[in-house]
C-alpha cells in the first residue's frame, strides 16, 4: 500500500481539524466542548513549542551556511557583489509591494480573533514611546551571542549569524573546520525538522479545531480576500515589476524573456520548489536566455537558495494579515522589523516545505504575532506556494540577465 505524502497528512489533517471545530459548534457548550477543546491547545501547544525549539539554531546555521558559501567565489568579486546588490533590491521591492497591497485592500480587517487574545495583551504590554522603542530596538541588535541564542532573540541571533557568516568568508580555509560544523548543524536541525512534522498533521488538526469552534464564518471569507491579495501582489511584481526592471538594465523585452523562461517558471509552478526547478532552470539560462555558463552556474543555484521574492512578500502581506486577525496595529517601527527578518530570514534556508513554515513563525515571533496563526496560513500555502515559487525562479533568471550586462559593462 502506498504510503501518504507528509503534504496529504496535514490536508488530512486540516480536514478533521475544520470538521470537529463545526461539530463543536453544533454540540453546544459542556464539559465535552470543554475538554476536547483543553486537549487540542495541549497538543497545538507543544508541535509550536517543538517548531520553537529548533528556530532559533536553525535560522542560525542556516544564516552562517548561506553567507559562507559565497567563499568560492572571492574571484567573481564584482559579479557576486552586483548579484547580492540586486537579489537585495529585487527582495526590498517585494516586501514593500506585499506591505502596499496589504494597506490597500487591508485582508482581515475588523475580524479579531478571541483565539490571539492573549498575544495582544502580550504585544500590548511591549509598547513604548518610539524614542525608547528605537533605543531599545538598537541595543537588542549587539548582545552576547550565548544570551541571544539561549533567549531566542531573534534579530540579534540574525545579526550574529551574519557577522560570523562574513568572518568565514573573509578568513577563507583557516576556518574550512568551523564552516563544516556550522553546516552539520544545520543538517541536523533540519532532520529534527522533519520528525517535528511528522505531528504536523495532529498540531494542525488540533489549531483550526480550537480555532473553528470559536469562529464564525467570516473567516473564511477574510482567507478568500487574503489569498486574492497575494496572489495578485505576486502577480504584479513577476509581471510588471522584474520585467521593467530587466527591460531597464539590459533591454530584454519581456515577450523575449517569457519566451526563453516558459519551460522554467512552468515547472516551478507545478513543483512549488526552487530547488527541485534548478537543473532547467540552468538549462532555459544558458541556453534560451544566453547566459554566460559562468554566471548562471554562479547567480542561479546562489537565487534558488537566497533569492526569495515571491516568499518575502508572501511573509509580509501574511503579518500584517495576522496583527489584523489578533487586533494589533503594527507601527512603522516593527514594519521595519519585519522588513529586516523577511529578507534575511531567506539567506541560506533550504528549498523545503517546513523550513518555509519556520521562516513564517521567525517573522511572526520578531515582532511578537502569535505564531498559532500557522493554523490558518498553512492549509491556503500550497496554493499560494507555486505562484511565489514561479516568481522566484523568475527573479533568479532576470538577475542573471542583469549581473550579465552589469559585468561586461564594468569589464
Amino acid at each position: 500500500m502506498p504510503r501518504i505524502s507528509l503534504n496529504s497528512q496535514i490536508l488530512l489533517g486540516c480536514l478533521i481539524g475544520i470538521a470537529g471545530g463545526f461539530w463543536l459548534n453544533a454540540s453546544g457548550p459542556g464539559e465535552f466542548r470543554q475538554d476536547t477543546l483543553y486537549g487540542a491547545k495541549l497538543v497545538g501547544t507543544l508541535f509550536l513549542d517543538l517548531l520553537r525549539m529548533v528556530l532559533v539554531p536553525l535560522i542560525f546555521a542556516s544564516i552562517v551556511v548561506g553567507v559562507a558559501n559565497l567563499r568560492a567565489n572571492q574571484k567573481m568579486h564584482r559579479v557576486w557583489v552586483t548579484t547580492l546588490s540586486f537579489f537585495g533590491l529585487s527582495m526590498a521591492l517585494a516586501i514593500i509591494i506585499g506591505f502596499g497591497a496589504a494597506h490597500i485592500f487591508e485582508p482581515g480587517k475588523g475580524l479579531q480573533l478571541e483565539m490571539f487574545a492573549e498575544a495582544t495583551k502580550n504585544f500590548q504590554a511591549r509598547q513604548m514611546p518610539l524614542p525608547e522603542y528605537i533605543a531599545q530596538f538598537l541595543h537588542g541588535l549587539f548582545m552576547n551571542p550565548f544570551k541571544a541564542l539561549a533567549q531566542g532573540e531573534i534579530l540579534a541571533v540574525v545579526i550574529i549569524a551574519l557577522f560570523l557568516g562574513i568572518a568565514l568568508v573573509i578568513g577563507g580555509e583557516r576556518y574550512r573546520n568551523l564552516r563544516v560544523l556550522i553546516q552539520e548543524l544545520q543538517e541536523l536541525c533540519l532532520m529534527i525538522v522533519g520528525w517535528i512534522m511528522r505531528l504536523a498533521p495532529l498540531g494542525i488538526a488540533a489549531l483550526l479545531l480550537q480555532l473553528v469552534a470559536s469562529q464564525n464564518n467570516a473567516l473564511l471569507g477574510s482567507l478568500l480576500h487574503f489569498i486574492a491579495v497575494v496572489i495578485g501582489s505576486t502577480l504584479f511584481h513577476g509581471v510588471i515589476v522584474l520585467p521593467l526592471l530587466l527591460y531597464a538594465v539590459t533591454r530584454v523585452t519581456p515577450l523575449r524573456f517569457w519566451r526563453g523562461s516558459r519551460e522554467a517558471l512552468i515547472t516551478a509552478f507545478a513543483t512549488s520548489s526552487s530547488a527541485a526547478t534548478l537543473p532547467i532552470t540552468l538549462r532555459c539560462t544558458e541556453q534560451h536566455l544566453h547566459v554566460k555558463k559562468d554566471i548562471a552556474n554562479f547567480v542561479i543555484p546562489l537565487g534558488a537558495t537566497v533569492n526569495m521574492d515571491g516568499t518575502a512578500l508572501y511573509e509580509a502581506a501574511a503579518a500584517l494579515f495576522v496583527a489584523r486577525l489578533a487586533g494589533i496595529e503594527l507601527d512603522i517601527a516593527s514594519q521595519m522589523i519585519i522588513f529586516f527578518v523577511a529578507m534575511l530570514g531567506a539567506i541560506g534556508a533550504p528549498g523545503i516545505p517546513s523550513v518555509g513554515m519556520l521562516s513564517m513563525v521567525l517573522v511572526l515571533e520578531s515582532v511578537g504575532l502569535p505564531t498559532e496563526a500557522i493554523a490558518i496560513l498553512l492549509p491556503i500555502d500550497r496554493i499560494l506556494d507555486t505562484v511565489r515559487t514561479a516568481v522566484n525562479v523568475e527573479g533568479d533568471m532576470v538577475g542573471s540577465l542583469i549581473v550579465q550586462k552589469l559585468a561586461d559593462r564594468s569589464a
